[in-house]
């Protein structure tokens, strides 16, 4: 497959190791395919543990040196590595639908978001602030300062391979640390052009890393190299508690965002047309494969007749297809493993009862494509109330009162995000408190913003990313005494 890129240097296959694009030692490659058509896009280096431990070691040296630092400095860097991920938009969005799928606009709109990042952490990196506290006596001084906590390894998945990489990877630089990055094998092309325009940018060599290759190698040496500090993974529950467990052997500091099962609540009093537009956006965005998409659709039984008819007529104007071509609102599945997945809760929903309002399977377009689906009549002993669906399915539940609605939606051992609608202020406190959530979304379908705190809680993880929270996750707190004042 040939891309149509302004800038075809974006496109490279090696690895990125100590300021040197290197090809794995075994000479092996990876292939990466177009999950709309099947054809190949390009390979990459496979690379393994050896040259996973050569990155860290680069990394620790690097690392050294750029806490010294002054804050303005990694502030102009971050600042350059954002206007030219801006300069290059259109061809990283390019990039991005090639191995990804999503829409051509939705590519669009996750570079600007992963340039986000970046700029507000280079403007953050200058708001690193300590403390001073009240001496316990007068010879002594107490004070707090922060310090970067050192090699930071990212782990990040395939459905937001831009976005995901830069909210991991700004904060790091700009607390002071060193990254080693270890992106999905499915989707490398847009990390290591983004590795392309740091490099354009003037990090120096080592400061940041990259590589593809044998995934279990890669991040068993991450997480047991005692070099790395800290390791920062978004992708499936499963692999987070595997990856906690392998880093408690060197007690490495982790931060998780892992799987959702994201409630999504309307109310009696809401504005139904609101509703759908929000619910629309949350369940189908990116073929529903998004940690905080809306999983379960939770309606008062005296409005759920007709948030039903709306929804389905807004999901009828959805086009399924090539993410590349106008027009097109909903892309493929990642691949054939995924589809048939996506395909089996719909079995298993219809098996038990459920009623298919819309869609219902596999599309007629074939490869990865699911039809966007809807489902009534469903209840909660179907896969789709208790499991991560991660594809554009939306079942819709009833419920009858306010304390049944928390009670269905706190109904599971995720916590990422949830989503209700309603107009009355009480019901907007009292069921946002009560939601076991890091994320709550109140008349709203879209969350993610690099202002703000994005993590979850129970099984989805730990940590925050964005914000002025997510600098904590890369800084160690040091308490500094200072006696003999009075002398």
């Amino acid at each position: 497959m040939t891309l149509k890129l302004q800038d075809d240097s974006l496109i490279v296959s090696q690895a990125f190791i100590n300021g040197d694009w290197v090809d794995a030692d075994s000479d092996e490659t990876l292939d990466v395919s177009n999950p709309a058509t099947g054809e190949l896009i390009s390979k990459v280096s496979k690379c393994g543990t050896a040259e996973t431990r050569r990155m860290i070691e680069a990394a620790s040296v690097a690392q050294k040196s750029w806490a010294k630092t002054t804050v303005k400095e990694r502030a102009a860097l971050l600042r350059r590595w954002f206007n030219l991920i801006m300069e290059n938009q259109e061809d990283l969005a390019q990039l991005l639908t090639a191995e990804q799928g999503k829409p051509l606009a939705e590519s669009r709109g996750e570079i600007a978001y992963g340039a986000n990042y970046v700029e507000w952490f280079s403007e953050e990196s200058k708001r690193v602030y300590g403390d001073i506290i009240p001496q316990p006596s007068n010879d002594k001084r107490v004070m707090v300062i922060k310090q970067p906590v050192g090699v930071v390894a990212c782990i990040t998945p395939w459905n937001f391979p831009n976005a995901m990489l830069t909210r991991k990877i700004a904060p790091a630089i700009a607390a002071g640390c060193a990254v080693v990055c270890k992106p999905a094998n499915a989707t490398p092309l847009s990390a290591l052009a983004l590795m392309v325009l740091a490099e354009r940018a003037g990090f120096p060599a080592g400061l940041v890393n990259i590589l593809t290759g044998r995934t279990a190698d890669i991040g068993a040496e991450m997480t047991s190299n005692p070099l790395v500090r800290k390791v920062t993974f978004t992708g499936s529950t499963p692999v987070g508690k595997q990856l906690m467990a392998e880093c408690a052997a060197t007690v490495k500091r982790t931060s998780m965002e892992l799987g959702g099962n994201a409630p999504f609540i309307v109310f009696d009093d809401a504005d139904i047309d609101s509703a759908v537009q929000g619910a629309m956006i949350s369940k189908y965005r990116n073929a529903g494969q998004t940690c905080v998409c809306s999983n379960r659709i939770l309606v008062q039984s005296s409005v759920v007749e007709e948030f039903t008819a709306k929804f389905t007529e807004a999901a009828k104007q959805l086009v399924l297809g090539n993410g590349d071509k106008e027009g097109v609102t909903v892309g493929p599945l990642i691949d054939q493993k995924a589809a048939v997945g996506v395909c089996e809760f719909i079995d298993d929903a219809v098996a038990k009862g459920a009623t298919v309002v819309m869609g219902g399977g596999m599309s007629s377009l074939g490869g990865y494509f699911v039809e966007p689906t809807i489902l009534a009549n469903v209840s909660r002993d179907m896969r789709v109330f208790s499991e991560e669906i991660f594809g554009p399915v939306a079942p819709i539940f009833t419920f009858e009162s306010e304390d049944e609605a928390i009670e269905m939606a706190n109904d599971t051992e995720f916590g990422l995000a949830a989503y209700f609608y309603s107009r009355d202020v009480g019901r907007v406190y009292r069921v946002a408190e009560q939601l076991e959530y890091g994320i709550v979304g109140i008349n709203e379908g879209i969350i993610s913003n690099e202002m703000a705190p994005f993590g979850g809680v129970k099984e989805s993880g730990s940590g925050r990313e964005g914000s002025k929270y997510g600098m904590d996750d890369y800084m160690d707190i040091k308490y500094m005494c200072v006696g003999g004042i009075d002398k």
